[in-house]
């Protein structure tokens, strides 16, 4: 069975040069030349001829000195390639490639770029940037960074007591003289100015298609998860009041600690290459935490929810959350989310993973669910109906028709291409739809 170390081809041809560097860029593996798929032998023509010509090509195409071992089966001759995994980054004609599962992934972009990177044995939050000096930096996060350390006992105050430069330098936020983009990102305040897309976006939404209001939280990364906690919980949730004898207790939709469980894996686990801010969506039955990333290689939703080791996908931002006591060091992330869950009485959070975005769910609290939808309603749902009902037909027609033109869906809902184009841009404001490939050619995507 063909597999991630495994692939058989009938017969050679060049393509199999993608499928050698891609088992050389990953964990090596086997192509065997006169096989089916179905692992049956049907044997070669030439044999002898391969085994002599093979060798070079290979070398030639992509540089791998591969191990070539004719074999037998059922009378029939067929040849095995070797291929050894590279420590260092394997091109085919000028192109990278990558296995995944039984399949050639070509590399491009922002994956290319990790995938450089870690042959090299570095991190995209390592890499380092020029003309940032730490004169740039406000000291506010400084300050914030040694109260979270002391206050959680990661670090001892006279621990603390050097120059933010060696505080740096101590997180490996330095990689010579440059500071480097986890630096940036944990301390700076303002760390759009080199890294787009590094904030959040936070979403009231009635439907799918009504975004009601929303706010932004910008800022070092080492205090977003506290701005998001706070303005979640006193403007976006609203409490549900109920008393036990004389105490009075306040329930909100989402425990606190899973919610800030929950963000803190976006904040860290983000891949901050693509310019996206992290989402996180309120409706009245559910709240979403979106954020750009991936799993582990290899890696399932399911892996999330058994004992796993630590992976994160920016080691270097991970380190300094873990010294400020924001985070554990353990994997055990989603065990707290999914403990806290279950201690409000409410059903384990729902993960979701396609491509390169990861989002987290939560639906409300099971035992004051229907009384918070109704206050939810009753607060927010007022506001913009006439815009709600065009925002739910754009999104209909493009669930169902998703190369649909703008043009041919103000034909359809009796309105001009202007407006149209304006509530498009709304709805991808919003996180609700995304298009994929140019103009012409690509479709939509309806998020929700």
């Amino acid at each position: 069975m063909e597999n991630q170390t495994a692939e058989w081809k009938e017969v050679w041809r060049d393509e199999c040069l993608k499928t050698i560097c891609a088992f050389a860029n990953t964990d090596g593996g086997v192509l065997e030349i006169g096989k089916r798929d179905d692992g049956e032998v049907v044997g070669i023509d030439n044999p002898k001829k391969l085994m002599e010509d093979l060798p070079n090509k290979i070398r030639a195409g992509t540089g791998v000195v591969a191990d070539l071992d004719l074999r037998e089966a059922g009378g029939k001759q067929y040849i095995a390639i070797r291929v050894q995994a590279y420590t260092f980054p394997v091109s085919c004609r000028g192109k990278y490639y990558r296995r995944s599962g039984s399949t050639v992934q070509e590399l491009s972009g922002l994956s290319l770029d990790e995938f450089v990177l870690s042959k090299l044995g570095r991190t995209w939050d390592g890499v380092p940037v020029p003309r940032v000096k730490l004169e740039d930096f406000e000291r506010d996060a400084f300050r914030a960074f040694r109260r979270k350390a002391i206050g959680s006992n990661r670090l001892a105050a006279e621990d603390l007591e050097i120059s933010d430069e060696t505080l740096l330098r101590n997180l490996r936020f330095f990689d010579g003289d440059y500071l480097t983009n986890a630096a940036i990102l944990v301390f700076h305040h303002d760390p759009e100015l080199w890294i787009p897309g590094a904030y959040m976006k936070v979403g009231c939404f009635q439907n799918a298609a009504d975004l009601l209001y929303h706010d932004e939280i910008r800022g070092p990364l080492l205090t977003m998860a506290d701005k998001a906690e706070e303005l979640v919980y006193q403007k976006y949730f609203k409490g549900i009041i109920s008393y036990r004898g004389m105490q009075r207790i306040e329930t909100f939709p989402v425990p606190r600690q899973a919610f800030r469980e929950a963000v803190l894996n976006a904040v860290v686990h983000r891949d901050y290459g693509t310019g996206n801010p992290i989402q996180i969506s309120i409706y009245p039955d559910k709240v979403l935490i979106c954020n750009d990333g991936r799993l582990p290689e290899n890696w399932t939703v399911d892996d999330l929810f058994t004992q796993h080791m630590s992976k994160p996908h920016n080691p270097l931002i991970a380190g300094a959350f873990f010294r400020s006591g924001q985070i554990e060091a353990w994997g055990r992330g989603i065990e707290k989310i999914t403990s806290s869950c279950k201690e409000w009485g409410m059903p384990v959070p729902f993960y979701r993973v396609r491509s390169n975005e990861v989002m987290v769910g939560f639906n409300v609290n099971v035992e004051n669910g229907d009384k918070f939808v109704e206050n939810f309603v009753e607060n927010f749902v007022e506001k913009s109906r006439d815009l709600g009902d065009t925002r739910a037909k754009i999104l209909d027609l493009m669930r169902e028709t998703p190369r649909i033109s703008a043009k041919t869906v103000a034909e359809r809902i009796g309105s001009t291409p202007r407006n149209v184009q304006y509530h498009i841009k709304s709805l991808k404001d919003a996180g609700l739809i995304e298009r994929v490939g140019s103009a012409k050619g690509g479709h939509w995507v309806v998020r929700s």
